[in-house]
């Protein structure tokens, strides 16, 4: 089996792009490992790449669950594993792209759930809360607050009442791990720019069109760039708070995701050249040809 191409990376730095392209290099296959464009519907706030985007490459795992329907860590897993089995069975290699690091680690680790399970990153909780919520059980371990991988193995163990074991360490697949990155304040400049955007292509059409249906989703409460319309819509909070929201939450999930795949993964990092994409992509080739399995 030919090494599986992970690229991984915080938002608005080129992922969606860098996986199109590899795809046409090296006859691949799109596997979505974005948490929130498993969702239909949800599409300008989860930055998901439209058909045109696409290019004709094939995706997997985009638009295949309604928002009112539940869709965990567990089903990510079975449903990657299947994929990695029928694409490789076809010669066809695999690209997994997305910033969703839990959902990409347990799919090719050897992490063990049990069936109905629910597995949650908890993205919409600070350290803080979770260790508030923690609290909220007789636990008798001491716990440092900014120990962000350990609450939140501690607190889904406790929320699924049952024992949840995981080798971290063992892989089951070969793969070369791609990450792109910038330097901080031209990420947080395009993080900026590109929720702007979203709110120029229609984002609260967007939210307007799903609330009826599915404000009470887990999925609409909990992703960034939809959760932080909840008060907007029932409340008195602005517009201009929820944009201004959106922007930190996603500032401070940029800096978790480095965090994670700095310490999960085995990463070759990129500087992007966003001034000469193709520079980026040509680097990655040759790094990937280089280190071919």
């Amino acid at each position: 089996m030919k090494d599986i191409i992970v690229i991984v990376g915080p938002t608005g730095v080129g992922k969606t792009k860098l996986s199109i392209e590899l795809a046409k290099r090296f006859d691949a296959e799109i596997i979505n490992g974005d948490s929130v464009s498993i969702y239909k519907e949800l599409n300008i706030g989860s930055a998901k790449p439209s058909i045109e985007e696409r290019e004709g490459i094939v995706h997997h795992l985009i638009d295949i669950k309604d928002p009112s329907e539940d869709y965990t860590v567990y089903d990510y897993q079975k449903d990657v594993r299947s994929l990695i089995e029928d694409i490789n069975s076809r010669g066809k290699r695999i690209i997994i792209v997305g910033g969703t690091g839990l959902y990409i680690k347990a799919a090719l680790y050897d992490y063990k759930f049990t069936d109905g399970t629910t597995y949650n990153d908890y993205n919409n909780l600070s350290n803080e809360e979770l260790l508030d919520r923690i609290n909220k059980y007789d636990i008798k371990d001491k716990l440092e607050v900014n120990n962000r991988k350990r609450l939140v193995r501690l607190l889904n163990k406790l929320e699924n009442n049952e024992e949840l074991t995981y080798n971290k360490d063992k892989l089951l697949y070969p793969i070369k791990v791609i990450g792109l990155t910038t330097n901080r304040d031209l990420l947080y400049e395009r993080i900026n720019k590109r929720v702007d955007i979203m709110i120029e292509n229609g984002l609260l059409d967007e939210i307007n069109s799903l609330k009826d249906k599915y404000m009470d989703s887990r999925v609409l409460n909990t992703g960034i760039g939809y959760k932080e319309f909840y008060e907007y819509l029932y409340s008195n909070k602005s517009l201009d708070r929820v944009i201004t929201e959106i922007k930190q939450d996603s500032r401070r999930f940029a800096k978790r995701q480095y965090t994670f795949f700095n310490h999960q993964f085995k990463t070759k990092w990129f500087d992007v050249n966003f001034d000469n994409f193709n520079e980026t992509i040509d680097d990655v080739v040759d790094y990937i040809k280089k280190e071919a399995n």
